[in-house]
Parts: structure tokens; C-alpha cells; sequence
């Protein structure tokens, strides 16, 4: 057993899932993917839709066969093994509740399904409701419940028969918003609660963001970078996650001595603190992190000149989308909205967009 192995809840070593397409050609849906996600961890598979976390999670789950590689549950190797006899349960999109059963009856059905005794089928039941915070609402059928409650039904389900790890495939996509914000909460509480391994998928970054311990950022099958919330978004190491996580401000030039970027239109910036870089260098920025310039500017900031294409009023925040003077890209600067209101800038300002030296950052690609 390898030390990942043995410190690891769940490996995925290597796994690979090819698909024939409707034209013959071969769809490579999972790409050599490893991964180790810890006992008791939320962790989550983030990525647009068709990057291959659904057909990963699949795997996981037993509901799909890999083309190669391994999956590791506490040492034990799982392939060959259907899905009921892996201590792994999922919570689908659409719950997936039996709508002529009440909510005690989907609750309780996994444990009949595995011979429990009646007197720890009922007692086990009693402890989801009151987990999930559905205590008077087990005699109630799914058509009768919101869209939340019937999540909730789902994910008391999926822990009764206390698996392992459970497995959540996009589960708050359906709801509206405030409900989703209310979901996420409840999600993480449920977790911490009960102490089971959570893998989350979404292409939601908020989603990721506020609810995991560690993000698994996935493109074209593959996994780009996995880590804390803050790291993914502070230091994303490629220009799609930078792209993907956030809004972020790309800029690209060719690195000189003395530490600047020179960008395409001539002008020069000061690269990242640090910085060994040589030849074409591409720099991100988050907009919270730029900041308008009046006068002087600061040392350990750069500057550039351009013209307000656009305000956006979000409430807390205030997002100028600036078009730099000679380039092709527009940049955005983020102001926290005082008391006094939306800033004063309107479309057409000439204004100069700091970046300060500390808040930048290379990316790999």
C-alpha cells in the first residue's frame, strides 16, 4: 500500500474513460486523472459543463466502468465491484425520490434493501429526520414538499445507510438562489455533523468556494490544480483558472531586464515581486486588488491610462470596466459602494488603473 494510500479516504490513480462518439471518433471524456481526497473532507470537482466530473464521479460511484486506472477506497481496490457494494452513496440532480413512498418510507428504503432489523430501520430513520430538520414531515409524500425539503429527503436517504463517502452531482442546480444560498449551509453543517466524506460536483465557483476544504478545478477531462479555496483563487497557476474562478484582469507582454512587462501597446508595467521571468509573460490582476489613480503614482504600483466603458452597480460593490489606452482587452476595477452611493465615474471617464507589484501574479500558461 502506497503512503497516499494508507493517509488517503479515496485514490483515484490514473483514471481514464474514453467514449465513441456518434461519428466514429474517440471522445477521451476522462483524462489520466489522480486524485486524493482525504477522510471526512468536502471536496469538490469544479468545472464548466463537459469537462468530465460527472462521468468521474460516475466511476467513483460504480455506475460506469473506467477504460484504465484505479479507484482506491481504504486500501481496497474497487473495480469489478457494482455499486451496492461500495460504501459510497449519491445524491442525483433530481433527487431521485419514489414519489408514491412518503418521506419515512424514501428514508427508510435503503436499509430495508439491506436486511436491517425494523426497531434500527426506525430509529435510524427518526435520527435522519431530525438531522435533515424534517422531524414532522415524514408522513408527507415528495409532491408535497418544496424543492429544498426533497433535497433534504434525498441527502437524509443517502446517510442512512452511512456510507463512506457520498457523492453529490450538481444537487442545488433546481433551486433559486436565496434557496441555494440556505442549501449551502446546510450542506456544510450536514457534513461537519456526520463526518462523511463529501465529493461535490459543480460548475458553480461559488458553490466550491464557500462550501469545500479543497477544489479540484477540471478542463477537457482533466484536473488543472486542486486546493484551498483561497489558493485556487489567489494562486491559480494557469490563465483558465484564473479565468474560471472569479473575474480576473490578463494581461500579456514580453518580460525585460529590470523587472517589466512591456505590454502591446508600448507601455511598461512592473512584473510580479520576484519575478525570473524571460520572453512573452502573461500577469493576472484581480479587479479588488486594482485601484484608481489620482496624481501621484504610488510606489510598488504601476499605472495605466484609459477611458470608463461601463459602471455596474452590485450593491456592496462597484465594478468600472476600463478600456486600457492601445489594448485589446478591457479591465475591470472593483470599489467597495460606500454610504455615499455609486461612484462618481460614468461611461466615457478618463481615468488610470494602479497595479500594485504585490498583487500580481505570473501564471504557468
Amino acid at each position: 500500500m502506497t503512503t497516499a494510500t494508507a493517509k488517503s479516504g479515496l485514490v483515484v490513480e490514473a483514471l481514464t474513460k474514453t467514449f465513441m462518439g456518434p461519428g466514429g471518433q474517440t471522445v477521451q471524456a476522462v483524462d489520466g486523472i489522480s486524485i486524493h481526497i482525504m477522510e471526512n473532507e468536502f471536496f469538490t470537482l469544479l468545472g464548466p459543463s463537459g469537462c468530465g466530473k460527472t462521468t468521474l464521479l460516475r466511476m467513483i460511484a460504480g455506475l460506469d466502468q473506467p477504460t484504465s486506472g484505479q479507484i482506491i477506497l481504504d486500501g481496497t481496490p474497487l473495480q469489478g465491484r457494482p455499486p451496492f457494494e461500495r460504501s459510497i452513496n449519491t445524491v442525483f440532480q433530481n433527487y431521485a425520490l419514489f414519489p408514491h413512498m412518503t418521506v419515512r418510507e424514501n428514508i427508510a428504503f435503503g436499509l430495508e434493501m439491506r436486511g436491517a432489523e425494523p426497531a434500527k430501520i426506525a430509529s435510524k430513520t427518526d435520527e435522519m429526520l431530525a438531522l435533515v430538520q424534517l422531524g414532522g414531515f415524514g408522513a408527507r409524500v415528495p409532491s408535497q414538499l418544496s424543492g429544498g425539503q426533497q433535497q433534504r429527503v434525498a441527502l437524509a436517504r443517502a446517510l442512512a445507510n452511512e456510507p463512506k463517502i457520498l457523492l453529490l452531482d450538481e444537487p442545488l442546480s433546481a433551486l433559486d438562489l436565496k434557496l441555494r444560498k440556505q442549501m449551502r449551509l446546510e450542506l456544510k453543517r450536514l457534513q461537519r455533523s456526520t463526518g462523511i466524506t463529501f465529493v461535490f460536483v459543480t460548475h458553480d465557483q461559488d458553490e466550491a468556494l464557500i462550501m469545500s476544504d479543497r477544489v479540484a478545478v477540471m478542463s477537457e477531462g482533466r484536473i488543472l490544480q486542486v486546493g484551498t479555496a483561497e489558493d485556487i483563487y489567489r494562486h491559480p497557476r494557469s490563465r483558465f483558472v484564473a479565468d474560471f474562478i472569479g473575474d480576473t484582469n490578463i494581461l500579456t507582454g514580453r518580460a525585460e531586464a529590470g523587472g517589466t512587462l512591456q505590454l502591446q501597446n508600448g507601455g511598461r508595467i512592473a512584473l510580479p515581486e520576484g519575478s525570473s521571468a524571460t520572453g512573452e509573460t502573461v500577469v493576472a490582476i484581480r479587479p479588488e486588488d486594482c485601484v484608481l489613480v489620482n496624481g501621484h503614482v504610488p510606489d510598488g504600483c504601476s499605472a495605466l491610462g484609459g477611458r470608463v466603458q461601463d459602471v455596474e452597480y452590485l450593491g456592496s460593490d462597484t465594478n468600472l470596466l476600463v478600456q486600457p489606452d492601445g489594448l485589446n482587452t478591457a479591465m475591470m476595477v472593483r470599489l467597495r459602494t460606500t454610504s455615499l452611493g455609486v461612484t462618481a465615474h460614468r461611461p466615457g471617464d478618463v481615468v488610470r488603473v494602479g497595479l500594485p507589484r504585490r498583487a500580481l501574479w505570473e501564471l504557468d500558461e
